[in-house]
C-alpha cells in the first residue's frame, strides 16, 4: 500500500518578515503552500479582518494556498494557573486581539485566509495539568470548527502542556471519540528536542488522524535548530512509521526551520531535504 503524499508548505515568517520575502522564497523554490502566522512581526490574530484580508489577496494573486492559520490560540496562561517560566517563542497576549474572542477571531481569520485547518496549544505549562483541564476550551473550539468547517490542529510545544508526542497521545487518549474537527498536529522534532523521542505506539495511535505534521531538524550536541536533514532526527524512520498508520491521501508537511539566523536559506536547504528524503523512502511530494 502506497504511503499518503506529503503536501509541502513553509510557515511563511520562518523565511523572513515581508509577505513580498515569503512570495519570492516561494517562486524561488517551487513551493505553492504557506502556512501563515505573522506578517512584519504582527500576529495574524492581532490584526483586523480587513488587515488578514489584504493578505489573503496577494497570496491569492501570486496563487499561494494558505492551508493552515498557525495560529498562538491557547498559547498563553490558562486562567488562575501560573505557567512555568521558560521562553515562549511567538508569544501572544490575547488582549491584543482587536475583538472581544479571540477564539471566534481565529476562525474568522482562518476563513479569510481560506485555510481549513487551525493550529492551537494547550495553554503554558502549568504544575499538574492534566488532559481534563482541556475539556471546556475543546468542546468551545469544536463547536467553532464545525460551524467554520475548519479542523483544529493541536500541536505538541515543549512550553506547554502537551509539549511531547507522548502528551499528545494522552490528549487524544482522553478523547477517543472525538470528531474529525480535532486532530493532532505532530511536531516529531519537538518531541526529539525534549529528550522524548516517540515511541511506536504512540506514532500508531495518532497516525490515523494526522493530517498535518511540522518539520525541524536538531543538532543535539550543539544545541540549536538546524535545517531538516542536518540534525539527528532520523526523519526518513520517522516518517515512514508515520504515514504508514495515516488513513488520508496527503499530509500537509508545513516546514518550521526556526533557523532565525538564516531563515530564508536554512528553510530553502530543509525544502530540498525533504524532496530529498521523500524520494528516498517513496513517498510522492505534491
Amino acid at each position: 500500500m502506497p504511503f499518503p503524499r506529503l503536501a509541502v508548505a513553509v510557515i511563511g515568517d520562518e523565511i523572513g518578515p515581508s509577505l513580498s520575502e515569503m512570495i519570492s522564497f516561494c517562486v524561488e523554490n517551487d513551493v505553492h503552500r504557506l502556512d501563515m502566522r505573522t506578517v512584519e512581526g504582527k500576529n495574524l490574530l492581532g490584526m483586523t479582518l480587513d488587515e488578514v484580508g489584504a493578505i489573503a489577496r496577494t497570496l491569492r494573486d501570486a496563487d499561494i494556498k494558505v492551508p493552515t492559520f498557525v495560529s498562538p490560540v491557547l498559547k498563553w496562561p490558562a486562567t488562575g494557573k501560573a505557567a512555568a517560566d521558560a521562553k515562549v517563542d511567538f508569544a501572544f497576549d490575547p488582549s491584543l486581539c482587536p475583538t472581544g474572542d479571540p477564539l471566534v477571531h481565529a476562525f474568522d481569520v482562518a476563513t479569510v485566509l481560506g485555510a481549513s485547518k487551525l493550529r492551537v496549544f494547550s495553554h503554558l505549562r502549568y504544575p499538574g495539568y492534566k488532559p481534563a483541564d482541556l475539556e471546556a476550551a475543546v468542546d468551545r473550539l469544536l463547536d467553532l470548527a464545525r460551524e467554520a468547517d475548519v479542523a483544529v490542529e493541536m500541536e505538541n510545544e515543549p512550553v506547554c502542556n502537551i509539549g511531547s508526542v507522548s502528551e499528545l497521545a494522552q490528549f487524544f487518549a482522553h478523547f477517543p471519540d472525538a470528531p474529525e474537527h480535532l486532530r493532532p498536529l505532530v511536531d516529531i522534532g519537538n518531541s526529539w528536542n525534549m529528550g522524548k523521542p516517540p515511541s511506536d505506539d504512540e506514532i500508531a495511535a495518532l497516525a490515523p488522524r494526522v493530517d498535518l505534521i511540522h518539520l525541524k531538524d536538531r543538532d543535539f550536541k550543539a544545541r540549536r535548530t538546524v535545517p531538516l536533514g542536518d540534525g539527528g532526527v532520523p526523519w526518513a524512520e520517522e516518517l515512514k512509521r508515520l504515514l504508514n498508520g495515516v488513513r488520508g491521501p496527503e499530509v500537509v508537511a508545513s516546514m518550521e526551520t526556526h533557523c532565525p539566523q538564516d531563515g530564508r536559506n536554512a528553510t530553502a536547504r530543509s525544502v530540498a531535504a525533504l524532496r530529498r528524503i521523500a524520494g528516498e523512502i517513496g513517498v510522492e511530494i505534491v
